[in-house]
């Protein structure tokens, strides 16, 4: 790959997560405290995430590889998202608002794969080039988060009850259309699908790797995956909003080491795995989601801060070594028949079937544990995800026997 597509390719992954971590990590404080919501409500806008994620198939299977370029899709999907996040932005009411959060999240959740596929055609050795342009959408994520604390002060008790968290949506519209404009500027990357042949609408949601759930520990890690996804949900829904109702100093900007935990750990992951194997790597991010919920629930912004920082440092831990190894036993498992759809069927069954579930179980428990003035019983919000998460654990290192040698990850 010549210098210059590398650098568009990194330009726009940082843009990506750029405008993701403008506004979806403030987004429960921000539903909270400028829109009134409820548990409920909160639960129906983050489960949007989800949605998006369901239907994200149809519009790459059916649109983006068999009709179009993907950078030109990518850059329509981009501009339409700009014109939502200013809806978002100047939205007042949660009735107002919805309409515009699940329009914009059908359109955005195909846009990580877009990104994939624009990279991916331009790289003669992904795996050891793409994690070079990966990193900077991470680094986008934790840049937003950086201005919002440390330069624009939004996330501050102050700024938030003055409602100055809407302005992360204007931050993200203005990148969404920046990045809009630049995806015409990115290498070709054109259809690779035949546009008359017939569509199956099972190999694009990945049911043709259902065959798979026939192996028991394949079984038994799918289930582990729709399960583990309810205790995540817990975290993009509720870990912003708890962080300042409890008084820490600014929350986002210290959300951003979970990012920072992230490449770490995606580095020590192959170690990791070559020694340790599958089922103890995916066990040991098991119980970091576990721990991490209990030090919540236990921890406070004032001589027990390091708890909540812990907490939110074992996010590496969390995500790298629970859903980068399973992306890797699930390839493992596919063969080359069944890879693509294998990996999507994971895909709509985390993202979509199981943080749907999970957000809808955060929103009752956090209703169920709201006092009549206001406050939260956050101790048992944590709690009970911690709890579940630690009873997926003890399933999956009960039922989990598969003896076989998976390949090392490269990173």
């Amino acid at each position: 790959m010549n210098l210059t597509n590398r650098i568009k390719l990194s330009g726009m992954m940082f843009l990506e997560f750029f405008i993701w971590g403008s506004w979806f990590v403030t987004l429960g404080t921000f539903l909270g405290s400028n829109l009134n919501a409820s548990g409920a409500q909160s639960a129906s806008v983050f489960s949007t995430q989800s949605w998006g994620a369901i239907i994200a198939p149809f519009i790459i299977g059916l649109i983006a590889d068999r009709y179009f370029n993907a950078e030109k899709i990518l850059g329509v999907l981009h501009l339409i998202g700009a014109v939502l996040m200013y809806q978002m932005y100047t939205a007042t009411d949660i009735s107002v608002f919805y309409p515009y959060v699940l329009s914009y999240m059908i359109l955005f959740m195909p846009t990580l794969a877009l990104v994939n596929s624009v990279s991916f055609n331009q790289m003669k050795d992904p795996e050891k080039e793409f994690s070079v342009i990966r990193v900077f959408g991470t680094l986008g994520w934790i840049a937003a988060g950086l201005l919002i604390s440390f330069i624009f002060h939004w996330d501050t008790e102050a700024g938030t009850k003055d409602g100055l968290l809407k302005n992360t949506f204007l931050m993200a519209g203005i990148a969404s259309l920046v990045l809009g404009l630049y995806s015409f500027t990115l290498p070709k990357t054109p259809p690779k699908g035949a546009s008359g042949g017939k569509v199956k609408i099972s190999e694009i949601l990945g049911f043709d790797a259902l065959k798979l759930l026939k192996d028991k520990n394949f079984a038994i890690f799918f289930i582990s995956s729709i399960l583990i996804c309810i205790p995540l949900a817990f975290y993009y829904q509720n870990a912003h909003p708890f962080l300042s109702n409890v008084g820490m100093d600014n929350p986002t900007g210290k959300m951003t080491i979970g990012q920072i935990s992230e490449v770490l750990f995606l580095l020590l992951l192959p170690v990791f795995f070559s020694r340790f194997g599958f089922k103890k790597t995916i066990l040991v991010g098991m119980l970091a989601w576990a721990v991490r919920y209990a030090l919540f629930a236990y921890g406070n912004a004032n001589d027990l801060s390091f708890m909540l920082i812990i907490g939110i440092a074992l996010h590496g831990i969390c995500y790298d070594f629970f859903f980068v190894s399973g992306q890797i036993y699930t390839n493992s498992k596919a063969g080359d028949q069944y890879k693509s759809a294998a990996q999507g069927l994971i895909t709509l069954a985390t993202y979509g079937v199981g943080m749907l579930i999970g957000f809808e179980v955060a929103g009752m428990i956090t209703d169920t544990y709201k006092a009549a003035n206001g406050a939260f019983d956050w101790k048992m919000i944590w709690i009970i995800p911690s709890g579940i998460a630690a009873v997926v654990f003890l399933l999956f290192a009960v039922f989990f026997n598969d003896k076989d040698k998976i390949n090392e990850p490269s990173v």
